[in-house]
């Protein structure tokens, strides 16, 4: 009798359900990996705090090129892709900030430089990336061409960049000012003042915040809904 009452409680619903335990594999993957890359990764800087998905997919041989802060949060699938050779120096081409948040799926893809500053969060699957595939037609196919020269981006602290988004530097200089949200599926490829709300393909600024004024100054409230982050 007590066996089979010890066993329906078990299997039985409490009231506040347990989390699966199984999850909890997954979480000490991700801290053991996220310790091994810390201690092995010759980073040209490393904060504390590194949490890291044992499925983000880097080179050990270009960490060399990547700058952490304290804090940093890469979820499962992000890709860091650093296009130098492994023997090239030189300074750091992706720079991420204290407390900074890379979401599922995202890709830097960094020639020149991509910097992400502080709490900078970024939702799933977004795109950042300083260059673009050369083409000059003919032959070779686009994937035997070089990339192009691009440019550099740098993403203001306090943003936000929403799901899908992409922004792309083929030349010059990409700045989003402080505090900028982008909204779903945006395209950016040009600079954008900060306390701008994104939105659309090209990328337009749909609100706008004036903090002298504690005011929004600029854009549509229905717009902008649909692109801030719930």
């Amino acid at each position: 009798m007590t066996t089979k009452m010890t066993v329906n409680a078990l299997i039985q619903p409490s009231s506040r359900p347990m989390e699966d335990p199984l999850r909890l594999f997954p979480k000490s993957l991700t801290k053991l990996y996220s310790l091994w890359v810390s201690l092995t990764y010759p980073f040209a800087s490393l904060g504390s705090g590194l949490s890291v998905h044992y499925n983000c997919n880097w080179r050990r041989s270009r960490a060399h090129r990547i700058k952490l802060g304290n804090s940093v949060s890469i979820s499962k699938d992000a890709i860091f892709d650093v296009v130098a050779s492994p023997e090239q120096g030189g300074e750091p081409v992706i720079v991420i900030d204290d407390g900074a948040q890379v979401g599922y799926r995202c890709l830097l893809s960094a020639k020149n430089c991509i910097h992400i500053e502080r709490d900078v969060i970024m939702a799933q699957s977004v795109l950042i990336m300083d260059h673009a595939h050369a083409y000059e037609g003919g032959r070779p196919p686009v994937s035997e061409q070089i990339v192009s020269e691009g440019g550099r981006i740098r993403i203001g602290q306090g943003s936000w960049i929403g799901q899908g988004a992409a922004i792309v530097c083929t030349r010059g200089e990409l700045v989003l000012g402080r505090n900028c949200v982008v909204g779903a599926n945006t395209v950016v490829t040009r600079s954008f003042p900060s306390h701008s709300v994104l939105f659309g393909n090209p990328a337009q600024v749909i609100r706008q915040f004036d903090p002298t004024k504690n005011a929004w100054v600029l854009g549509s409230t229905q717009m902008a809904e649909t692109a801030l982050p719930r």
